[in-house]
C-alpha cells in the first residue's frame, strides 16, 4: 500500500519515513514522487483545518492516500503565537532564522515562566473518499534566551522540551524523532493504519 506524505520538506519526510519502518508493508512516497503537484499554500485558523485541508486537495488530486501534516509553536504569553501562522510568522518568505528571531525578541525580558511553549502538529489521513482520520500531538517545553544546535528545522534552535537540557537542534535525530510531537501525532494515528495493513 502507497501513502503519500503531502510535503517537500526533507526534514519531514526524513521523519515520516523513520516513523513507518513500523509499518514495513506500507510505500512511503512525498510530494517529490509528485513533481507537477502543486500543493496550497494555506493559512487557516487552526492546525486541525490547515491538515485537513491540505490532505483532502493532495488526495483527490493524485487519487492516493495522504497524509497531511500542520504543526507549529505556540507560547500562551504572546496570546498563543506564532501558532496556526508559525511558517510565515515574521512575514511571507521569512526564513526559519527569521521567525525564531522574532519569538526570541517578543519573550526579550519574559521570565522564566512567560517562556513556556509547547510544539504541536495535526495529523490529517485522507483517501480519495475524504478524511478519515485526525489526530494531534503536542511536546511542552519552554523558550530559551538564544538560538542553540543545527539540527532540525522550523523553531527548533529556540525549542527546549521540559526534562532535557538540549533544545531540538542540538539532539540527536533519534532522539528528537522517540519524543517529538509528530511522534506522539503519529502513534495515534498508526492505530488506524495498522487496520489498513490487515
Amino acid at each position: 500500500m502507497d501513502i503519500v506524505i503531502a510535503t517537500r520538506n526533507l526534514h519531514k519526510v526524513r521523519e515520516f519515513r523513520e516513523m513507518f519502518k513500523a509499518l514495513p508493508t506500507i510505500d512511503v512516497l512525498s510530494l517529490h514522487d509528485f513533481p507537477h503537484y502543486q500543493l496550497p499554500d494555506i493559512e487557516l485558523p487552526t492546525f486541525e483545518e490547515s491538515a485537513n485541508t491540505k490532505a483532502m486537495h493532495a488526495a483527490q488530486a493524485l487519487q492516493k492516500s495522504v497524509i497531511a501534516d500542520d504543526s507549529g509553536l505556540v507560547v500562551p504569553a504572546l496570546g498563543g503565537a506564532p501558532g496556526p501562522s508559525s511558517k510565515y510568522y515574521a512575514g511571507v518568505g521569512a526564513s526559519d532564522r527569521d521567525n525564531c528571531r522574532k519569538v526570541l525578541s517578543e519573550l526579550q525580558g519574559k521570565d522564566d515562566l512567560q517562556r513556556s511553549a509547547y510544539l504541536t502538529c495535526t495529523l490529517a489521513f485522507a483517501d480519495v473518499s475524504g478524511i478519515k482520520k485526525t489526530v494531534s500531538g503536542i511536546c511542552e517545553g519552554e523558550i530559551i534566551d538564544e538560538e542553540r544546535g543545527r539540527q532540525g528545522y522550523g523553531y527548533d534552535t529556540i525549542f527546549r522540551k521540559h526534562d532535557y537540557d538540549k533544545t531540538f537542534a542540538e539532539l540527536d535525530d533519534g532522539i528528537r524523532v522517540r519524543i517529538s510531537h509528530r511522534r506522539k501525532a503519529f502513534d495515534k494515528l498508526m492505530l488506524h493504519l495498522e487496520t489498513l495493513c490487515r
